[in-house]
């Protein structure tokens, strides 16, 4: 399973987890725009500041953040 970490100054990376030995997470659900996804490639690629749907990831950052998770 693969999930963002929250890093220092609000980033965050890519990090992968075994299923059987998860760290605890939040799910915040969401939908994509059309065409809009970000997917495994913009995360590794860092192109996904490109597309107009990551500010709902930087939403969750900040709700995450807000709510102590």
């Amino acid at each position: 399973m693969r999930l963002l970490e929250l890093v220092e100054l609000g980033e965050f990376r890519l990090v992968k987890v075994a299923t059987y030995n998860t760290l605890p997470y939040a799910i915040l659900s969401h939908t994509w725009a059309h065409s809009q996804e970000i997917i495994y490639k913009d995360l590794i690629g860092g192109t996904r500041q490109s597309r107009t749907s990551y500010e709902k990831i930087k939403f969750c950052r900040e709700q995450v953040t807000k709510d102590s998770l």
